[in-house]
């Protein structure tokens, strides 16, 4: 119930966020020194995820390095995908889902359902909370109109959040990540401190910014798992002067899981840490110049 009731409020605080703006890249050369920019996923099937990213929600199938990466791209963020099999699904993990945004819900949840993917609002919105046609519409005061959201499944049980914007330009963006724990408070204050998130007043639950989306924690009143090796692998920032922060991390006593290194397939340097709650984080530098 307390997931149910942690997805009904999200759409409250929506209301708050307003339309992300749109890029065609990742924003970190103009908007902040470290941003969001990539999700990381475990795909049994790489057709598959292409299925559910591309064609059903509008991402951008392209190809990446000189080892022909495939990876999707949305405007402010990449998905990177990994052929294996995942141990399970981001419900039930810290990092619980991704959100977009998008003009209209509906056509996009056609096309998911017509892609064989399912519509799952109605298992994530609390039990009063009327869904119509796979779609809740929350928060609406004054006569206002509320903010109208859809959950729904991909491959390997990726599940993401759909929030309708009608004022947006672009047809699909980066809106949140949702992260759930039985520490949320703390979680939202350690990515504000590592991260330099700004937190946010007032809501639901804490919630703290970072261009291009907003980190958004929920509390879980029964225990989730770190994300390795789940459909969720990892998050990524991108991060200016990735190797000056990594030893600025070390300093503050934060361990690097893989350190500071060259891809130089991507043209990219690369580092990983892990939360305190088991959430895997690459960080990145060169994912911008990614057209």
């Amino acid at each position: 119930m307390q997931r149910s009731l942690s997805s009904l409020v999200l759409g409250l605080v929506v209301i708050a966020l307003g339309a992300q703006p749109a890029h065609a890249q990742l924003v970190a050369a103009k908007d902040g020194p470290i941003v969001y920019g990539h999700h990381h996923v475990n795909a049994t099937s790489l057709d598959a995820h292409k299925k559910f990213w591309a064609d059903s929600l509008g991402g951008t199938a392209i190809k990446i390095g000189t080892n022909n990466l495939d990876i999707i791209r949305f405007p402010n963020v990449l998905v990177f995908m990994r052929a294996q099999a995942a141990k399970g699904g981001s419900k039930g993990t810290t990092a619980d889902h991704i959100g977009f945004s998008v003009p209209n819900l509906r056509p996009v949840l056609d096309r998911v359902a017509a892609n064989g993917f399912k519509v799952v609002t109605r298992d994530e919105v609390a039990a009063t909370q009327e869904v119509k046609d796979g779609i809740a519409t929350l928060g609406g005061r004054g006569g206002g109109p509320g903010v109208s959201i859809a959950f729904v499944m991909g491959p390997d049980d990726v599940k993401v959040e759909l929030v309708q914007a009608p004022m947006q330009a672009a047809p699909v963006t980066l809106h949140h990540h949702h992260f759930f724990g039985q520490q949320n408070t703390e979680m939202r204050d350690w990515y504000v401190k590592v991260f330099g998130a700004k937190p946010r007043t007032g809501g639901a639950f804490p919630a703290a910014d970072l261009p291009g989306l907003a980190l958004n924690f929920s509390p879980s009143m029964t225990p989730v798992v770190g994300t390795a090796g789940r459909a969720v692998d990892h998050i990524g920032f991108e991060v200016k002067n990735l190797e000056a922060f990594t030893k600025q991390l070390e300093a503050q006593g934060i361990k690097l899981a893989v350190p500071y290194r060259r891809v130089d397939a991507l043209g990219i340097s690369i580092a990983f840490v892990t939360d305190p709650w088991g959430t895997s984080i690459e960080l990145t530098e060169g994912l911008d110049k990614i057209p």
